[in-house]
């Protein structure tokens, strides 16, 4: 059994590059075929044997309590209609043994304040942490992102970081670390930065959305105070951590949509709607023909 049992969501922002559609929704809420991009991070974290979810969250995301919560009039409709299939699945959106719990981030103050507010429910325990916006798809038979970090970190009792290569006219949108080699996937972190220019970046590794962190973290969250943007930003806790403790960079296995981009949304929407067992094979035939420029004479009237 791994020991990181507990994980955090920050799920506060105002989801600004999908206006209107998050004007009165969570961005998190958007439906990747017939899930929300939460609910996917969600079910990544239980597979990792995660048991304790604890979701930061701002004003305007009760739908995300919602979700997880039990619904007593759709689920009765439902039982009285004997949708039994409809029934189980709206009851299984999260198993009776993990716990949700929710913090309210007091303002927007940084992916490293909205960590640093889940210390009371974390404590000083090693945890996860998981941004929705970056959907984690893995092949089959291949263990999620979340539970390959999960098992290195039982074996290496240190902070991990999903990391991968992006272009180098990029890494003014992630984190960037500097790193050396250390066993297989696997990199020791010597330094990191948050979104450097293209021209000062120590290298094209960028941190994605999925952390497995040291107690210790929160420490130097409460010591950093504002960097990038006026914000405490979870890198430079991070850049204090490593000067204490190993923390190492993990290429995972797995493909990574940037959800919080229109462009990345979209390619994870017709990728799990090429995989997705009720809409697959009629998909693939309406993609094929769009590229063959023939659309789908169905659906014209």
């Amino acid at each position: 059994m791994t020991q990181i049992r507990k994980a955090v969501f920050p799920v506060a922002g105002l989801g600004s590059r999908f206006l209107p559609a998050t004007k009165a929704q969570p961005k998190e809420m958007l439906p990747i075929v017939d899930k929300p991009l939460i609910q996917y991070a969600v079910e990544e974290a239980v597979a990792a044997g995660i048991t304790e979810l604890v979701f930061i969250t701002g004003r305007n995301k009760r739908a995300i309590e919602d979700h997880f919560d039990k619904a007593y009039e759709l689920e009765a409709e439902l039982e009285a209609n004997q949708k039994h299939a409809l029934l189980q699945l709206v009851r299984n959106v999260i198993p009776k043994h993990v716990n949700c719990i929710y913090i309210r981030q007091p303002a927007p103050l940084g992916l490293g304040h909205a960590v640093l507010c889940a210390r009371p429910v974390i404590g000083n325990e090693p945890f996860a942490v998981l941004l929705a916006d970056d959907f984690m798809d893995t092949p089959e038979g291949v263990q999620p992102v979340l539970a390959q970090m999960t098992a290195r970190y039982d074996f290496e009792r240190a902070s991990l970081l999903a990391v991968q290569e992006v272009p180098r006219e990029h890494t003014r949108q992630y984190g960037v670390v500097s790193a050396s080699p250390y066993r297989d996937r696997l990199e020791l972190v010597s330094g990191i930065v948050e979104k450097p220019a293209p021209e000062q970046a120590p290298s094209t590794l960028a941190v994605v959305g999925r952390y497995v962190l040291s107690g210790r973290i929160f420490d130097f969250l409460e010591q950093v105070g504002e960097g990038a943007g006026g914000e405490i930003q979870l890198t430079d806790g991070i850049a204090a951590l490593l000067q204490h403790e190993r923390v190492l960079a993990y290429r995972y296995e797995g493909q990574r949509y940037d959800c919080g981009s229109k462009l990345g949304y979209l390619k994870a929407t017709v990728a799990m709607g090429l995989k997705h067992p009720e809409t697959g094979r009629e998909f693939a035939k309406f993609v094929a023909g769009v590229i063959a420029g023939q659309g789908d004479d169905h659906d014209r009237s």
